[in-house]
C-alpha cells in the first residue's frame, strides 16, 4: 500500500486527489518499481482531462498521473529480459499505472537500467524529454551547419531539443515568453519572445531564407505562425500538434524502446541532454507542481521527488 496523486473521473484540477493504492501486480513484460523520482509533463493533465484516451492502459479508475519514472524494480512480471530485482532503472508508465505514486508498474520494453554516474532525478527526465529530442533531430537529419527553430523552447522538452541541436553543430533559434529567456541563452539559444516581438519578423532578420527546420512543441496557433518559416514543409516537426500534416509537416515519430532511453542516458552522461531541472516537489506538493507545468509558468523541467 503506498499513496498516488490521481483522479477518478475526467476533468481539470479540481478532480485530482490523494489515496492510498495497493501496490500493483506486475503483469506480463511488466515491472514493479518503488518511485523515486516522477517526471512532470503537459501530456499528464492533457490525460486528466480526457484528451489523449487510450494511454491509460485499460485500467479503471482512479487513475493516477504521470507518464515517467525512475526507481528500483521491486518484483518482476513474467517473460522480462534484461532487468533484475533491485536494479536502479527510469522508463515509462506506458501500463496506465501512473508514476505520482510511491510504487507503479512500467512496461519492461520501455524502462532502462540507470547507468552508474547518472543520478535518479536526471534519469526520470530523460523519457519524454530526453527521446523526443532525439527522435525529433534524428528524424529532421540537418547537417552541421543548418538552422533549425525550436517553437517552444522554454520548457523541458525545448531545451534538450536545443541542447542536443547545438551539440550536432546546428544553429537555434528559439522562441518562448520572456520568462524563458534566460535558460535558453544559457544554451546558446538565439531568443526570440514571442510575447515582445513579431516571431515572423524576427527569425526572417535573422535567416532572410527561412530555416532548414522547425521543432514545434506549441502547436496549435503558434505552429501556423512559424511553419511558414521553413524552406521546404517537409523540414517542420511536431511534437504537440497532430495536425502538422496539414501544413505538409510531420508529426514526431516516437521511439519509446530501452535502446532509445539507453541512447539517451549516454547523452544525459555526456553533459548533452543535461537536463535543465528548475524545480523539485515532494509527492505531498504534486498539485503545485503540475499547475506549474500546466499554467505554463516554467522554464526548463519540474521532476517529483518521491522517495
Amino acid at each position: 500500500m503506498g499513496q498516488a496523486w490521481g483522479f477518478s473521473r475526467y476533468g481539470g484540477p479540481g478532480v485530482v486527489e490523494f489515496f492510498d493504492r495497493p501496490d500493483l501486480v506486475p503483469g506480463r513484460g511488466e515491472v514493479l518499481i518503488r518511485v523515486d523520482v516522477a517526471g512532470v509533463n503537459p501530456l499528464d493533465h492533457l490525460l486528466r482531462s480526457g484528451l489523449v484516451p487510450g494511454l491509460d492502459g485499460g485500467r479503471p479508475f482512479p487513475l493516477v498521473l504521470g507518464m515517467e519514472a525512475a526507481g528500483t524494480v521491486l518484483a518482476l512480471g513474467e517473460d522480462v529480459d534484461g532487468l533484475e530485482v533491485g536494479d536502479a532503472v527510469f522508463g515509462f508508465a506506458l501500463t496506465g499505472g501512473g508514476t505520482y505514486a510511491e510504487t507503479t508498474v512500467l512496461s519492461a520494453p520501455n524502462t532502462a537500467r540507470i547507468p552508474a554516474g547518472l543520478s535518479a532525478t536526471a534519469a526520470a527526465t530523460l523519457p519524454v524529454a530526453g527521446t523526443t529530442a532525439v527522435d525529433a533531430l534524428d528524424q529532421l537529419g540537418l547537417p552541421a551547419g543548418a538552422t533549425i527553430l525550436v517553437n517552444g523552447v522554454g520548457g523541458g522538452v525545448g531545451a534538450a531539443v536545443a541542447r542536443l541541436a547545438a551539440s550536432r553543430g546546428l544553429r537555434v533559434i528559439g522562441t518562448g515568453s520572456t520568462a524563458k529567456r534566460e535558460h535558453a541563452e544559457a544554451v546558446g539559444v538565439r531568443f526570440v519572445d514571442y510575447t515582445a516581438e513579431d516571431v515572423v519578423a524576427a527569425v526572417r532578420e535573422l535567416v532572410p531564407d527561412g530555416v532548414d527546420g522547425i521543432v514545434d512543441l506549441a502547436g496549435g496557433t503558434s505552429l501556423r505562425t512559424v511553419a511558414p518559416l521553413a524552406r521546404d514543409p517537409r523540414t517542420v516537426i511536431s511534437a504537440g500538434d497532430v495536425s502538422v500534416p496539414d501544413l505538409g509537416g510531420r508529426f514526431v515519430e516516437r521511439r519509446l524502446d530501452r535502446e532509445n532511453l539507453e541512447r539517451a542516458a549516454r547523452l544525459a552522461l555526456d553533459g548533452v541532454l543535461a537536463p535543465v531541472i528548475t524545480a523539485v516537489h515532494p509527492l505531498s506538493d504534486a498539485p503545485a507542481a503540475l499547475a506549474t507545468v500546466e499554467n505554463g509558468h516554467t522554464s526548463g523541467k519540474v521532476v517529483i521527488k518521491v522517495a
